[in-house]
């Protein structure tokens, strides 16, 4: 019978019991918690015997890793980014890597980097703590902004941050100003957009908000360089991937009283302890990566997992299917009918 490891994705199943009845219907399902740095050749002898992993956002499945675990068929990454996993590596063994197509997360993303945008306006977080301290009495220093009207600049125009311009042109009246090197005039227009440069979103834009994935291109692409541009008192959130922010800089920036506000939902170096320097900010929101936390989403994500893995079972080309070249190989380690 086939295996399947649960790697790191305690949310697996667990308010959808239904897709985790049709996979065991299939396959031996097992939970394991590893170590986020974990990676080569002692994950790999942790994980030999498994024909499947559900993944989360780590550990890392490196070159080292493929290499050395001649089991694996398919890695279903239970999101969206796949950052952590070495497509190349994986497609020169013979290796299916699958992801949840975007549309799974779309809302859930996109409400959530809203609501933390909302939140850092208007210092819900710090106002709520204040009165659990007994301090009803400082609700002056809680003078926030309106979002009507103000410039939002949305770095990466894909499924969630195409759905985040709509909410902020339809439902706030703001001018969303977008960057994505990816996307036409047409496209951008249509989610209530203005294409621009990134020079000029960072300059112009009172809030900033990114959603795009980390890659070589994209990794750091908010640095101290980019910090400069930044308007006076200017909101970021990132609900996207932590390394697409230099923490470093970030730090430095709120030192400088640069920014306004930083609401986030990852982190360089995720997860992290209650002794990072970025919570001795009081204008800084982090969140626990949470952005696909929602019953909906959730089913959906366990939904497709659950699909990659029986498809492949049945010799079907998986859907989401990220490492396509892996077909042209002549070498699969499933045995798929293309």
């Amino acid at each position: 019978m086939y295996k399947v490891a649960v790697v790191n994705s305690k949310t697996f199943g667990e308010k959808n019991p239904e897709a985790l009845g049709i996979l065991e219907r299939y396959a031996k399902i097992e939970r394991l918690s590893v170590g986020k740095n974990l990676c080569g050749k002692v994950l790999a002898e942790m994980l030999k015997g498994y024909h499947f992993i559900i993944a989360s956002s780590t550990p890392k499945y490196d070159k080292e890793f493929f290499a050395n675990n001649k089991d694996i068929l398919l890695l279903a990454e239970h999101g969206i980014g796949t950052d952590n996993i070495d497509l190349e590596a994986a497609t020169e063994n013979g290796v299916l890597v699958t992801r949840v197509p975007g549309y799974r997360e779309r809302e859930a993303v996109a409400e959530l980097a809203v609501a933390l945008t909302l939140s850092a306006a208007r210092y819900i977080c710090n106002a709520s703590n204040a009165v659990r301290d007994g301090k009803w009495g400082d609700r002056g220093k809680f003078v926030g902004l309106e979002v009507k009207g103000k410039k939002v600049g949305v770095i990466g125009l894909g499924n969630i941050g195409g759905r985040v311009a709509e909410i902020f042109s339809n439902g706030f009246n703001a001018k969303v100003l977008a960057y994505d090197p990816y996307v036409n005039k047409e496209e951008a227009e249509r989610h209530g957009a203005h294409l621009v440069d990134l020079e000029t979103l960072l300059k112009e834009c009172d809030i900033i908000t990114l959603h795009l994935p980390l890659t070589n291109e994209t990794y750091h692409m908010i640095d101290e360089k980019e910090f400069k541009m930044m308007k006076q008192n200017v909101i970021l959130v990132n609900t996207a991937r932590g390394g697409l922010i230099c923490t470093q800089a970030l730090i430095e920036n709120l030192r400088n009283r640069k920014l306004g506000y930083v609401a986030l939902d990852v982190i360089e170096g995720e997860p992290i302890k209650g002794d990072h320097p970025i919570l001795d900010f009081e204008n800084v929101i982090v969140v626990p990566h949470i952005g696909a936390y929602t019953i909906e989403a959730l089913y959906g994500m366990d939904e497709s997992c659950v699909q990659s893995i029986i498809s492949t079972i049945e010799g079907k080309v998986p859907p989401g299917l990220v490492n396509q070249e892996v077909l042209k190989k002549g070498f699969i380690r499933a045995k798929i009918v293309t």
